[in-house]
C-alpha cells in the first residue's frame, strides 16, 4: 500500500449480543433487537427488516450460517465506517482462537475451561492421536470477507506454536516414553514432533486453500511465543514460522502482544518472509501527549532495530483493554515518536495493540475512528 501510515485491526471484535444469543438459540429481547437495528442503519446496512425476520425465527442450521454472515457483514461495515485500510471481519465467525481450529482437527480431545487474561477462558483440549486435517476451519470466512469489501484483507490466522502450546501433550509424550528417559529432552522432542506435525498436516494445507482463493496476506497470530523464552525454544518458534510459510506465494505477518519483546526482538531476524511485526505498545505507554520521554511504552523499538530488524511494524498506538479514548493527538505523538526511531515512516502501519473483543462497539468504534484521524493528522506533519 503506497498510502502513509495505513491503519489496520489486528483481529477480533466483539459479537453483538443478537449475534450471540441468536446463535445459541436463547430468546432475544426488544433491546437485543434493537441494538440490531440501531448499529444496521448506523452502518448503513441494507434490508434490516430480513435481519430482524432471521432474529425472531426458530432454530436451524441454515439459520446459524445466516447469522455468521450477518454479523460478519456488520463488523465489516463497522471498520469500513470507522475509516480502515486493513482489516478481517472481526473473527465474527469464530468460536475463539484456539477452539475454533482445534474442534475441526482430528486428533484432540477438549478437557475444560481454562483462563487465558483478565476473565477470558479457552477451552483446552489434549492432543490423543496424530492431528489430521478434518475441515476447514477458515476459508469459507475469507471467501465471504472477499466478497463483502474491496479494501485490503489481512486474514489472521492462529499459529501452530500456540496451538501447541495451549494443549495438553498426551499422544506424543507417550509414543516417546519409550525411546527417551530423559525428562526434559523427552518433553522438549515430544514438543517438536507434536509442532511439526501439526504445521504440515493442518496449518499449511489451511494456508495453501486460503492462498488459492486468493488470499495475499496472512497474519500469524502467536501470543505464546515468548512463553519459554529459552533460547532454545525460541529458535523452535522461529524454525516453526518458517517452516508454515515456505514457499507459499502470500505476505506474511507476525502478531505477538502482551510478551517479553525483549526475547523477541533477539530471534526475530530470523523470521523469514515476514514483512511486519504486530505489536503492542499503546498498554505500555503514557497517555501524555508528546514525543521523547513522554513515549514510555515504545522502547522496545529500539531493541528490534538493534538487533537488524528491517520489516514493518504494526504499530499499537490504541490500548483495547481500557475504555479509554485515545485522542487523534496521542495517536499522532505515538506514531511520530517511532518515525524519529526508525527514521522511515513508510515501516509504520497503525494499529490496535491486539484485537478489541474485551470492547463495547460504541468505545471499540470511537477508539478507531480516532486512530484514523490521528494518523492523518502525523500524515499532515510529515507533509
Amino acid at each position: 500500500m503506497n498510502k502513509l501510515f495505513p491503519t489496520q485491526e489486528v483481529g477480533s471484535l466483539a459479537k453483538p449480543r443478537w449475534r450471540i444469543k441468536s446463535y445459541r438459540g436463547k430468546p432475544l429481547s426488544r433491546e437485543d433487537i434493537n441494538e440490531a437495528v440501531h448499529w444496521g442503519r448506523k452502518l448503513g446496512i441494507e434490508n434490516l427488516d430480513e435481519l430482524v425476520k432471521l432474529l425472531n425465527e426458530g432454530d436451524s442450521a441454515n439459520r446459524k450460517i445466516a447469522l455468521l454472515e450477518w454479523s460478519a457483514k456488520y463488523a465489516i461495515r463497522f471498520f469500513e465506517t470507522a475509516g480502515l485500510d486493513i482489516f478481517f471481519d472481526g473473527e465474527q465467525w469464530r468460536s475463539e482462537m484456539y477452539e475454533h481450529v482445534i474442534r475441526k482437527t482430528d486428533g484432540f480431545k477438549f478437557l475444560g475451561n481454562v483462563k487465558s487474561f483478565d476473565y477470558r477462558y479457552f477451552n483446552k483440549a489434549a492432543c490423543i492421536d496424530k492431528p489430521k486435517y478434518a475441515k476447514s476451519f477458515y476459508l469459507d470466512e475469507f471467501l465471504f470477507t472477499k466478497e463483502n469489501t474491496e479494501r485490503e484483507i489481512k486474514v489472521p490466522f492462529t499459529g501452530a506454536y500456540t496451538l501447541v502450546d495451549w494443549t495438553f501433550n498426551e499422544y506424543y509424550e507417550k509414543k516417546l516414553s519409550g525411546e527417551i528417559k530423559d525428562f526434559k529432552k523427552r518433553k522438549f522432542e515430544a514438543k517438536r514432533e507434536f509442532l511439526f506435525d501439526l504445521t504440515k498436516e493442518v496449518i499449511r494445507p489451511e494456508i495453501s486453500k486460503l492462498v488459492d482463493a486468493g488470499a495475499k496476506w496472512i497474519q500469524i497470530d502467536e501470543p505464546a511465543a515468548t512463553t519459554n523464552p529459552t533460547d532454545e525454544e525460541m529458535k523452535l518458534f522461529v524454525e516453526c514460522f518458517n517452516e508454515t510459510v515456505k514457499g507459499l506465494s502470500c505476505a506474511f505477518s507476525l502478531h505477538n502482544c502482551y510478551s517479553n519483546y525483549e526475547v523477541l526482538a533477539k530471534h526475530a531476524c530470523g523470521l523469514r518472509s515476514c514483512s511486519q511485526l504486530s505489536l503492542e505498545f499503546a498498554n505500555r505507554d503514557s497517555r501524555q501527549t508528546g514525543t521523547g520521554n513522554a513515549r514510555t511504552g515504545y522502547k522496545a523499538i529500539k531493541l528490534f532495530e538493534e538487533y537488524g530488524f528491517q520489516g514493518n511494524y504494526g504499530l499499537g498506538v490504541v490500548d483495547v483493554h481500557t475504555h479509554f479514548i485515545e485522542p487523534p493527538e496521542l495517536v499522532r505523538d505515538r506514531i511520530l515518536h517511532v518515525v524519529r526511531i526508525i527514521g522511515d515512516p513508510s515501516r509504520i502501519f497503525v494499529s490496535t495493540d491486539c484485537g478489541l473483543r474485551t470492547r463495547t462497539w460504541e468505545i471499540s468504534f470511537r477508539k478507531l475512528k480516532n486512530m484514523v484521524l490521528g494518523a492523518e493528522l502525523a500524515r499532515k506533519v510529515l507533509g
